[in-house]
């Protein structure tokens, strides 16, 4: 028999009644039980009931997995919760790291169009790559103007094959250019700030406050725009060298 809801309980959820209410299947809310990102139910006698913290927790989950958070990212990021940080200090930090860098739109499509502009085996090698998802009959394009400049290139004669391949060459720069800045970052700047903590914490005997989360997240602010400008003119530097280097090339075969 299940227990009536105390006085300033609130009220309480079987789970199936949980998963419905927070959109996920019952199967998912095992697995983040499993996992311990949510804690355990009230028992009333063999029956499990949760609350609206449950229900607040499982919606948390859900807002910072479509952020891109992992797992077990979550996992810390809520155990930092529970130890008493400041979830709001804690998200700040996290949004300033993993606030996309890019304000690239998605393009959806059907799967035939897709197929239509590229063939079926480029289409599965784009798959693979990661530059598209497909979901049923639709395909998402990371990026419309990605998209855009790849059937640019495709009409003015370059092979799909071709530009796959030198996208991927370009994403794996891309990956140790950032590397390298992540490297940058967490050396000059969390490292900075993380020996400050340990000479506060030796000298006063405390831990982190959320004031140092706060100095963390506007410095990481202040650096995104540097990076994508910095990135942005070497590029656009190298191809002027590229280029100029191209056409004396083909300057010196029209004049052999």
């Amino acid at each position: 028999m299940e227990e009536p809801d105390g006085p300033d309980r609130g009220r309480e959820y079987r789970i199936g009644e949980l998963a419905k209410a927070a959109g996920i299947p019952v199967r998912t809310l095992r697995y983040y039980q499993e996992r311990k990102l949510l804690p355990p139910p009230r028992r009333a006698g063999r029956i499990g009931l949760y609350s609206e913290d449950h229900l607040a927790r499982l919606r948390m989950i859900a807002d910072l997995l479509e952020r891109g958070h992992t797992l077990e990212g979550i996992r810390e990021l809520l155990s930092a919760w529970e130890q008493g940080r400041d979830i709001r200090a804690v998200l700040g930090v996290e949004k300033a790291v993993t606030t996309p860098w890019s304000n690239e739109v998605p393009v959806t499509m059907t799967l035939d169009e897709l197929t239509t502009l590229f063939g079926r085996e480029s289409l599965e090698r784009a798959i693979a790559l990661g530059h598209i998802e497909v979901e049923g009959d639709r395909v998402t394009h990371w990026s419309r103007r990605q998209l855009d400049a790849t059937v640019t290139l495709v009409r003015a004669g370059v092979p799909l094959e071709d530009v796959l391949s030198a996208g991927r060459e370009l994403q794996r720069s891309m990956d140790d250019l950032a590397a390298m800045y992540v490297r940058l970052i967490a050396t000059h700047v969390v490292g900075r700030i993380d020996d400050q903590h340990h000479d506060q914490d030796h000298h006063q005997g405390h831990g982190h406050n959320d004031h140092d989360l706060g100095e963390l997240t506007e410095a990481l602010a202040r650096l995104r725009p540097g990076a994508e400008v910095t990135v942005e003119a070497g590029f656009a530097r190298a191809m002027d060298r590229q280029v100029r280097a191209a056409i004396d090339q083909a300057l010196g075969r029209l004049a052999s």
